[in-house]
This record gives C-alpha cells, sequence and structure tokens, in this order.
C-alpha cells in the first residue's frame, strides 16, 4: 500500500533539493530497484522540476541478480562489461549528482555461494574503483533514500498481513525522514543539521586522541583518532562548494579512526544485512587496528567475507556517535537495513575511510591519505554495537578524560 501522493511528493522533493541538492542544468542519476518505480518516477519529477538537465535512471532487479550469481560462471561475473566503465565515467565527466533508492530483500541470497558473490562484488569494485573515489571524496553530491517492498516490510512486521506491513514501514520511513501531512520537511531538515553541526564542533574543538567504549554486553575498545581528525555530519560540501545530505535519514556525527590504533572487542548490538545475507549476533575482536577474531551466531561465512574482502577491509574507516535516545532508536523498530539501523546506534564501518574526516583530505591521493593514517578499501560496511548503558569516554593526547556518552546517549 503507498502512503499518500502528497506525502511521497514531499518525500520526492526532500530527496532532490535536500539531500541532492539538484543544480540547475545537472545531470542526475537515479539508481533504483523495480522494487521502489512509484518513487523513482516522483524524484524524476521533482529533479526536473528544479531545472534538471537529464534524469538517468539506473535499474536493477535484486531477483534478476540472484538468477545471474546462480547460474553464471564466476569467469563470467568477473568479466565487467566496458560499456558499464565507460557509462559511469561519463557521468563523472557531465558532473552529475546521484540518487541512490534502497528497497533490500533480506536473506534473498541465502544458498548462493558466499566466494562467488565475493569475488563478482570485487571485480565489479576493482573496475570502478574510480567511481567510489569520487563519491566518498565529496566530488559530486549523493544522496541514499529507502522505500519499502512487500518482503522487506514482512520481514521487520512478521505478525502483520502483507498491506499492513507496507503501510506501515512506509509510516515507519517517512516518520524516520521528518516527512509529515502537517509539516514543511526540508525546514525541520534546516533545523536538524543545525544540532547536528553543534555536535561536531563540540568533538572538533576537543580534538580526543583515542575514544574507549564499554557496555554491558561486552564491548570495551579504544579506538586511536587520527591527527587532525573532523568530526562531521548532517550537510556535506561537494569540492565545488554545494551543500548536499548524503543520507536521509541521519542522526549521526563520526570520524576518522586511526588505521593501527584499534584495540579490544567489539559486540553488534543488531544485525548486518550483507550481500543478501543476514549476520546475526556477530563480535569482532582487534589488535593493533586489524580483527584478529570474529564469530557470529548466524552467517559466519559472510561475516568472514565481509572481513577479508581485501586488506583494508580487517581495518576500520570510520567510528560514528548517535544518541540512544533518538527518533529510530526509540521507535524500538529493527528495519534490517544499514541506513535506518546505524541511525539508531552508535556504529562503526570497516572498510575506506572518508577523505573529509581528517585536514587536508579531500582532494588527496590514497598514498597521503595513508600517511595520515586512513584506512584504503574498496569497501565500507558499517555496524552497529550502541546500547541503551554504552559508556564513551574521550581521551586526550595529555591523558586527561571527558565523559561522552552515559547510558548510551550524549552528555556534552
Amino acid at each position: 500500500m503507498m502512503p499518500k501522493h502528497s506525502l511521497l511528493e514531499k518525500y520526492a522533493r526532500l530527496a532532490v533539493s535536500k539531500g541532492a541538492n539538484v543544480q540547475k542544468d545537472q545531470l542526475v542519476v537515479v539508481r533504483a530497484t523495480t522494487e521502489t518505480k512509484e518513487l523513482v518516477r516522483e524524484i524524476t519529477k521533482a529533479a526536473y522540476e528544479v531545472g534538471a538537465k537529464r534524469v538517468e535512471v539506473q535499474w536493477s532487479d535484486d531477483y534478476v541478480s540472484r538468477h545471474g550469481l546462480e547460474y553464471m560462471s564466476v569467469e563470467t561475473l568477473e568479466d565487467i562489461p566496458e560499456w558499464k566503465v565507460v557509462q559511469t565515467q561519463h557521468f563523472v565527466d557531465e558532473g552529475a549528482c546521484f540518487i541512490s533508492i534502497t528497497s533490500p530483500i533480506p536473506g534473498l541470497n541465502k544458498g548462493i555461494n558466499p566466494e562467488k558473490m565475493q569475488k563478482a562484488s570485487m571485480a565489479q569494485m576493482k573496475k570502478l574503483a574510480f567511481f567510489q573515489s569520487h563519491l566518498m571524496g565529496n566530488k559530486a553530491q549523493w544522496n541514499i533514500v529507502a522505500a519499502p517492498n512487500p518482503v522487506w516490510a514482512s520481514k521487520v512486521f512478521p505478525n502483520d498481513e502483507t498491506d499492513v506491513a507496507m503501510e506501515k514501514m512506509w509510516d515507519a520511513i517517512l516518520k524516520a525522514c521528518r516527512v509529515r501531512e502537517d509539516n514543511d520537511p526540508v525546514k525541520e531538515w534546516d533545523d536538524h543539521n543545525d544540532t547536528l553541526q553543534k555536535h561536531n564542533k563540540i568533538l572538533n574543538d576537543l580534538q580526543f586522541d583515542a575514544l574507549h567504549f564499554t557496555n554491558s554486553l561486552g564491548t570495551d575498545i579504544t579506538i586511536k583518532l587520527v591527527d587532525n581528525h573532523i568530526w562531521a555530519g548532517g550537510i556535506e560540501h561537494t569540492t565545488e562548494g554545494v551543500v548536499f545530505n548524503p543520507n536521509i535519514p541521519t542522526e549521526e556525527t563520526f570520524t576518522m579512526p586511526y588505521k593501527y590504533g584499534v584495540n579490544g572487542k567489539v559486540v553488534a548490538t543488531k544485525p548486518l544485512n550483507y550481500q543478501g545475507n543476514l549476520i546475526e549476533d556477530f563480535w569482532l575482536e582487534f589488535k593493533d587496528g586489524k580483527v584478529i577474531s570474529y564469530g557470529a551466531e548466524k552467517e559466519e561465512e559472510t561475516l568472514k567475507n565481509l572481513v577479508e574482502y581485501d586488506e583494508g577491509s580487517a581495518y576500520l574507516g570510520e567510528i560514528a556517535l548517535i544518541s540512544h535516545d533518538s527518533p529510530i532508536s526509540n521507535s524500538n523498530i529493527l528495519f534490517l537495513n544499514t541506513l535506518f539501523d546505524e541511525n539508531a546506534s552508535c556504529h562503526m564501518a570497516l572498510g575506506r575511510a572518508y577523505p573529509m574526516n581528517v585536514e587536508g583530505g579531500i582532494g588527496a591521493d590514497d598514498e597521503t591519505l595513508e600517511k595520515l593514517g586512513a584506512n584504503n578499501s574498496m569497501t565500507h560496511v558499517d555496524f552497529m554495537f550502541g546500547n541503551e548503558d554504552l559508556e564513551v569516554v574521550g581521551i586526550k593526547k595529555d591523558g586527561s578524560k571527558v565523559q561522552i556518552f552515559e547510558k548510551g546517549s550524549f552528555v556534552i
């Protein structure tokens, strides 16, 4: 069941004007699955209404993709057609912005050979590595929003009929994104961004050397931060100075860990949907930055594939702080999707770091970033570890300590 058309229009306009902040005469690339066609149509219209030069929609279908993974040979999966590279390079050269609509189908790839999936993913990432660097270096505006599908909705609301689950899912997504019939979501996002910027300023002024995380579940981990790190969250700026919101929704303020400065154990507090499989009840142990051991109650092989994706996937690229007392957390809904679940909980990411999270990082090459302490990888995967009794202590370079979180939420 779709929400009222007026709400869908508001949501689309939010993605276009506050998310990607489409500029006049700009090429807009919408990446979406066939599950999300209604929202794609509204976003396309909204983009043209603000002056987009052209809107290109790149469709995909998760069921078709699964068939490909099942029946194609590894050699074929690893043979990425050159036209895909040329097309992506064209979008980059034309100065396009990118809007992605996520609509996962949890568990769809269960039974597919994990090694086969890994090789297919790795081949594509290698061939299009320039594009990941382009986006993560903020050389273009990009934005991710979500739309439900019946399978996803039924997983999140398993006790409801499909129509009811879809209605509840739409309601939960729109509320998380601050889209209601009686409000101006763009104005609310301006106010929300101001709040996130205040958190960023406090943390940037303190310039902690490290953060120590503990909770009752067994998390006890110290994360050293790179020198001259920058906390960010909410709005971001392209290298040309265009303001955009990459994630809608978002509640996080995040920065860059020092690649070799992570020690201790972290216990995940929410499942992770990775490559179509749900990793549940997992933990990771780090020494000198690297994952040295791990375990999971379900899909441990999938977790292994993530940790061993490439050299950098066993190291952290992001640490993010989010109060347990926040809108998505308070909804008590497990979305089974990182875009939402990461904003209900403190999280960290295995893989590539964002250049904007260190002074001098924007525009720097990989070698320079590595010298600054940044992790480099072809992947970047967030997982959640925050809960209601998480304690976070900031450690300054002189050894003094400042309490950042008590009982799961900000106290500074």
